[in-house]
């Protein structure tokens, strides 16, 4: 069985967001064009990892390309548009730099029903059989994103001084402190 792709080429918004308060958060990515609106849910690792690899496409580009312009795009301070209906839950994540287009690509694939979560980091490729949202973004509008998305990531609980570890509204069990509450 063949899956469906979701393309929006290009997308005329691509936002992550957050649903749910601080240590409960679902993170999803949602992807405008025209009236079609898709929303996947992703964990807030592959939210991060896809931040700071678009960063790092974007350096890249910068250095290789230096005569490549990026439009100025505003931010995006919008909540996710509703209603939020989860297409599908992310498993694999590829990038890639269009340069005949000056764009980038994100493939953003639903996890297998057969995959547990420690088998997606041995997943290589992009599969055929299952659901992928295809979104193609013009630079500016890469860096707007992953500004964003690192933004989305780091509006949740503040980390403890000591272990690193996020601190709850009613503290923690700091195993830097023997235990202590703090």
């Amino acid at each position: 069985m063949s899956g469906q792709i979701f393309l929006f080429d290009p997308a005329e918004r691509f936002v992550a967001g957050t649903v749910g308060v601080p240590g409960e958060r679902t993170f999803f990515l949602q992807a405008r064009g025209g009236s079609r609106l898709i929303s996947v849910s992703l964990e807030k690792a592959q939210v991060a990892a896809l931040a700071e690899r678009t960063q790092q496409i974007l350096r890249e580009v910068r250095s290789s390309e230096p005569l490549t312009v990026f439009e100025r795009v505003g931010r995006d301070d919008q909540p996710l548009e509703t209603p939020i209906d989860e297409e599908f839950r992310v498993g694999v994540i590829g990038l890639a730099y269009l340069s005949d287009r000056k764009m980038i690509e994100i493939d953003l694939q639903a996890i297998a029903d057969s995959q547990s979560p420690e088998d997606e980091e041995l997943l290589m490729e992009l599969s055929d059989s299952q659901d992928i949202l295809r979104v193609l973004i013009p630079l500016g509008y890469a860096e707007s994103f992953a500004k964003r998305a690192i933004a989305v990531v780091g509006a949740g609980r503040a980390p403890c001084p000591f272990c690193g570890g996020p601190i709850d509204p009613s503290g923690h069990l700091c195993p830097r402190a023997n235990g202590y509450r703090r």
